[in-house]
């Protein structure tokens, strides 16, 4: 087990017990990335940056029921994603927000500094197209292509089925191809 871990399980037994200075720890350590998570699909700054805190308010009310078969951040991040969904149902029943750009910037670190703006582009191209596509879809492929949730996992936090998950991301992918002219 890394350093990094052993460290986290240490500030998770400090949380539990009550310690303050462990919960902001925690905090720092994941905040951006969970902000990041909630905004790409909530899209309003405001509204990811609630979602996150009450993520961390329920991590931290809810750590006895952690029981480390994933590493905290992918539990916290799950606690994210499935609240930043819920606001975005939510909204969504209000007709108050619309989801007219899930993503907005895709970070590629393997590529040469040469191949940057090529892939800049790139994904910006993609990302314009993505905008287009329907919530669903959107939704559905952000959190199999760039969030890295698997079928059976996007099935769950969208609440389809195991067959209707792998459709609607099939059709998702197609539909982004001839938005791209890739077919």
């Amino acid at each position: 087990m890394s350093q990094f871990s052993v460290h986290t399980d240490d500030l998770l037994r400090s949380c539990q017990e009550g310690n303050p200075s462990a919960q902001m720890e925690l905090y720092n350590r994941y905040y951006k990335a969970m902000y990041n998570t909630a905004l790409r699909i909530v899209k309003d700054s405001m509204e990811a940056e609630d979602i996150m805190q009450e993520s961390f308010l329920s991590a931290f009310t809810k750590l006895d029921t952690f029981k480390g078969e994933v590493t905290f951040g992918a539990w916290l991040k799950r606690i994210v994603v499935n609240n930043s969904i819920y606001h975005y149902r939510k909204q969504q029943r209000k007709n108050e927000v619309g989801l007219d750009g899930v993503l907005y910037k895709v970070e590629d670190n393997d590529v040469a500094a040469e191949d940057h703006g090529t892939t800049e582009l790139k994904a910006q191209k993609v990302l314009e197209a993505m905008k287009k596509l329907k919530d669903n879809y959107r939704v559905s492929l952000t959190l199999h292509l760039i969030e890295g949730y698997d079928y059976e996992e996007v099935s769950s936090i969208m609440d389809i089925s195991y067959a209707n998950c792998r459709t609607m991301i099939s059709r998702a992918k197609e539909s982004l191809r001839k938005k791209l002219n890739l077919t």
